[in-house]
């Protein structure tokens, strides 16, 4: 799936604040904007890692011209855009690859206290998707989340609410790379998001992760990984 537009490298030097990232683009330092809020630290390291960003042009309302979106990380590219996952997620589910027979997809669904990124209509059930996207890698494992979320331990429990009222529930990690071998909780950063996985797995939740291709100017959901 083509996500970006104009996309150019940089080295990044430092990041200013959650969105805000100097980078050095053809020798002059820019602020850009970054499209993920979390700490990837062990992604952006300041003078030595290569990104790619989007060139949105001079010609626009925006504060910043440039978007960062990529990160290179042991001669990979890891996408850290925290919009895409549910856009490919989307599009796959678009393409048969979810149910058969899709007949109704929506996004941003209210239920309950809860938003959740995807519901869907077909083969005869009514489904509750939630998509989280993982960028942080050790070791060939993905972990979920990189920081702590209370967020994403709420959108856990309301799953579990939705398959125990008759609705389909649905967790998907879209891991924003290659190279991986398989996922788990981050129990060392959150043992509580971890625990609540345990129990949605339990109630019946379905879970899944799947890794992408990162191309120059996208990203497709591809193979379904292995979670510990």
């Amino acid at each position: 799936m083509k996500l970006y537009q104009n996309i150019k490298d940089g080295i990044f030097m430092e990041r200013t604040n959650r969105f805000i990232a100097k980078v050095l683009i053809d020798g002059v330092e820019e602020n850009c904007h970054v499209k993920n809020t979390g700490r990837c630290k062990e992604l952006l390291i300041p003078e030595k890692t290569l990104v790619r960003l989007e060139d949105h042009g001079v010609n626009t309302t925006r504060k910043t011209r440039y978007s960062l979106v990529m990160a290179k990380k042991d001669g990979r590219w890891i996408n850290m855009d925290s919009q895409a996952p549910n856009k490919v997620v989307y599009e796959w589910i678009q393409g048969g690859k979810f149910v058969k027979n899709l007949e109704f997809i929506r996004t941003e669904k209210t239920y309950g206290n809860s938003r959740f990124d995807l519901y869907v209509e077909g083969d005869g059930k009514k489904i509750f998707v939630e998509v989280k996207g993982v960028t942080l890698e050790e070791n060939g494992l993905a972990l979920f989340p990189d920081a702590p979320t209370l967020r994403g331990i709420k959108h856990v429990e309301e799953l579990i609410k939705c398959k125990k009222e008759g609705f389909e529930a649905y967790l998907i990690f879209v891991i924003q790379m290659k190279g991986v071998d398989s996922f788990s909780a981050n129990y060392k950063t959150q043992p509580e998001f971890g625990k609540a996985l345990e129990r949605a797995n339990k109630q019946g939740v379905h879970i899944f992760a799947y890794d992408c291709v990162v191309t120059e100017d996208g990203m497709k959901l591809d193979k379904l990984i292995h979670i510990k």
